[in-house]
Formats: structure tokens, sequence, C-alpha cells
């Protein structure tokens, strides 16, 4: 596929006409009672975006009454393929009704085989890269639960570090190893056998980083204990889109090599072409010990996570780490389609980091005229304003003019945009201009 045929996608002729955007969260006959008499409290997305959906196509999400979305969310980034791509769908559907194997555990299945067989063909040898893959369970968190039990057990040290505002999932081995306060109280126990260190920039530019964490490991008498890892994000996703200069993460795979530390890159949301390469630590020149994958894997929404990692630590017991759901056989042929349909050449690749350049001029003119900042890299990028509640107001301003756009940081103070990587650049083009005027609409200026 080529840069130039990227897919588009249009509304067809027979989709009703599109009602006025927002008039799905007012409608009068919108039914909402079911989710709010019997489903938790703990929805969160829905009270964003206060309409009922009922399709979506290509970059498109519908609501019931017929308001038609943009999609600057993409399953938070769940689906860099937009939704319901056809083709990568066809193969799913032809697999269903030729009675398919749907649920195998970790038994041998056809899906499986052209699955790996595609990813190690497409993904892992052009780059040089020896992982053996690990199918921990349908998530990202499964998959970072795997990689920190899995250096704890090859290093036989139980520590671990992460980074100030980091992610990595809501089970507690991943919640232990992040850093918002409000997430890390839901557990309802102490978080512990990790400790946060500061991520790139900081202490803007005013102190190294990486000055506390050399000197006590090079220090036998700092009394601080070797980690068995440390994790990373290359972007923070969920943190407030911190993008990690190459430069700070070529260090701190130095750092960990010099001191044999497991360095563990979370690319649950990050990963997947959403910064321009497959994985987002390609630009780095760095090679992980263990890879965390998840979100877009499946090129179709479908829950799919592998936990990657190099050849010698694969030392587990045959059943020492399982689960029930970590054989999905339809994600693994949607995930096949989407890597042999994207990724036999760079062509999608470099498709994906012209439409970063768009995206990152327009939001760049949109923080400049506002006195806020660019923030992220490659389709995840977005704005952090001077007052953080702006960027949820706009957030709401966006959604009542038809384009779905979330927040990100501990103080939802960053507008963060993902748009599904086929956008083309008229579609590209449409959000960033909703979200020129939400802003204008919130700042008055």
């Amino acid at each position: 596929m080529t840069a130039t045929t990227t897919q588009t996608t249009t509304i067809d002729a027979t989709d009703p006409e599109p009602a006025k955007p927002g008039a799905g969260a007012t409608a009068a006959g919108l039914d909402t009672r079911i989710f709010e008499e019997r489903e938790s409290q703990v929805r969160s997305y829905s009270r964003s975006w206060p309409t009922v959906f009922s399709r979506a196509k290509g970059p498109r999400v519908f609501a019931e009454d017929g308001t038609a979305y943009l999609d600057f969310f993409a399953g938070a980034g769940a689906l860099n393929y937009g939704h319901n791509n056809a083709e990568i769908i066809k193969p799913l559907i032809e697999y269903l009704t030729g009675d398919g194997i749907m649920h195998s555990l970790d038994m041998y299945t056809t899906a499986k085989r052209d699955f790996l067989s595609s990813f190690t063909k497409l993904v892992l040898e052009p780059r040089g890269m020896d992982y053996k893959v690990m199918f921990p369970g349908p998530t990202g968190t499964n998959a970072v639960e795997a990689a920190l039990k899995l250096a704890r057990k090859i290093t036989g040290r139980q520590h671990v570090l992460s980074f100030t505002n980091a992610f990595h999932g809501m089970t507690l081995g991943s919640l232990s190893v992040t850093g918002n306060s409000m997430k890390r109280m839901g557990a309802g126990i102490p978080l512990t056998n990790t400790s946060k260190i500061p991520y790139d920039d900081y202490f803007s530019g005013s102190v190294d980083d990486f000055l506390w964490l050399e000197r006590v490991l090079a220090d036998s008498g700092s009394g601080v204990d070797k980690p068995a890892a440390i994790i990373v994000e290359t972007v923070q996703g969920e943190g407030g889109l911190n993008a990690a200069r190459a430069e700070w993460l070529r260090a701190l795979s130095e750092l960990c090599r010099e001191h044999d530390i497991l360095l563990i890159v979370d690319d649950v949301q990050a990963g997947c072409g959403r910064t321009g390469t497959f994985f987002s630590f390609e630009e780095a020149g760095i090679v992980p010990d263990i890879v965390c994958l998840s979100k877009s894997l499946s090129g179709s929404g479908q829950p799919l996570a592998v936990t990657l990692l190099r050849p010698e630590l694969d030392e587990w017991s045959p059943g020492e780490h399982n689960g029930t759901f970590r054989g999905n056989n339809p994600a693994f042929v949607t995930g096949r389609a989407a890597l042999d349909l994207y990724w036999g050449d760079d062509a999608f690749a470099a498709s994906v980091r012209e439409r970063s350049a768009e995206l990152h001029a327009g939001l760049g003119r949109i923080a400049e005229a506002h006195g806020g900042t660019l923030r992220g890299r490659g389709l995840l990028c977005g704005i952090a304003f001077p007052d953080d509640a702006t960027a949820g107001a706009v957030s709401r301003a966006a959604f009542e003019r038809g384009l779905l756009v979330e927040t990100s940081g501990p103080e939802s103070e960053v507008l963060k945009t993902m748009p599904p990587l086929t956008i083309t650049p008229a579609e590209l083009a449409e959000g960033i201009d909703i979200i020129e005027q939400s802003a204008q609409h919130v700042l008055g200026n």
C-alpha cells in the first residue's frame, strides 16, 4: 500500500442524513435509562460523550439518532486502522462463516500460525529483531503484568522502577508502576516494590534526569537495591503526552545495560504505527529486553496482547503464566490481515508521518494562538493549555461540533488527539478545524 492509496471512508449514500452534531446528547427520545440504572458509576467516556452510538465506519462513529462524529479517539488507540476496515474485517467474516476455531487457550491453530508468520516476516525480521512472542492474555495490562513477573523471575530481584506520570494498566502489578494518584488509590492496598524516577525533562532541564539513579547504582553504600527492571513509555499517552527524546531513551538503555537491569518498553498505546514506525522506540535505535504490545495489534478492535522477550529470557516453565483468553483466534485473523495490508513496506508508515506533520502543524497553530504547548509525537499528540480546565471545555465544545477528542494528563489538562492512522488529509483538516473553532469558542479569541 502506498501513501497515495491510504484508505478513505465516506458516508454511504444509503446512510440517513446526519443530524446536527451534538443533537444526540440532547434529543428528547434518547434512552440511556438502562445505563444509568444498571451500569456501575465507574463508567467515564459515556459522561464525556453523552449519546448512544449505534455503528461506525472508517474515521466516523454514528449515534442512533443519525448524528455523525469524526473520531479523533480511535478506541484509545485500539482502532489505528479505523472502524470496521473492510479489508481487515473480510477475512474475519470468512473465518467465522467457515467454522474457524474461536477459542483455543494456547493450543496450536492455523490462525495463530498465520499471525506469527506475518509478524515475524513483516515486523521482526525487517528490523533485525529476534524476540520470542508470549501471549499473556487479551489486554495491555496482561502484557505488562507478564513483563514485570518475568523480570523478577529472571533477575531474582523484586524492585521495579517506573517514571513520573506513567500509566501501565489497572491491575495491581501494572498499577504499582503507574504514577496517577487517583488510579493508584483505587487499588485499596499499598502498591509496593516499585519506585518512580523522573521522566525526560521532568525538571525542565535544570537537573540531569538520571543524576540520582546513576549515583546510587554506582555506590555500594547507597542502600538502594538494584532493580529487576525499568519500565518506560516513549510517549506517555495517559500521563499528558510527554514524549521522550531519542537521546534520553538511548541514555536509559545504556544505563540499564551497564547495570544489568532489564529494560521494558510499554508500547501498548504508542506502538503499532502510532508514531510513524511500527514500534515507537525505533527512532531511538534501542532494542528493549521486553516489549509490551496490545491496542491495535489485532487491527480490528478485538482484544489481543503480546509480550515480546529476548530468547535468552524465555525461562518460563510450561503453564507458569497462563490465562483462558490468550488464544483469541478472531484477533489473530484480523491482526494478520492488518500486518499484510499495511506493513509489507514503508509506504503506510510514510503516510502516517505525512499526516503527523499536518496534525502537528495544525495543532501547533492553535496552541500558539492560545498560549498553549504542543505535546506528543506522531499521531499521538495534543495541546497543553495554560489553564488546566481548558482542555476539558474544548473537548466538550468539539463534541457539540461533531468531533470525539479526549483529554490526558493527571489533571486532564491536555487535549489529546489520536485519529485513525488511515485518516485522509481532508478528514484530518476537518478535525483540526473543529478543534480550532472549539478553542475559539471556549477562550473567546
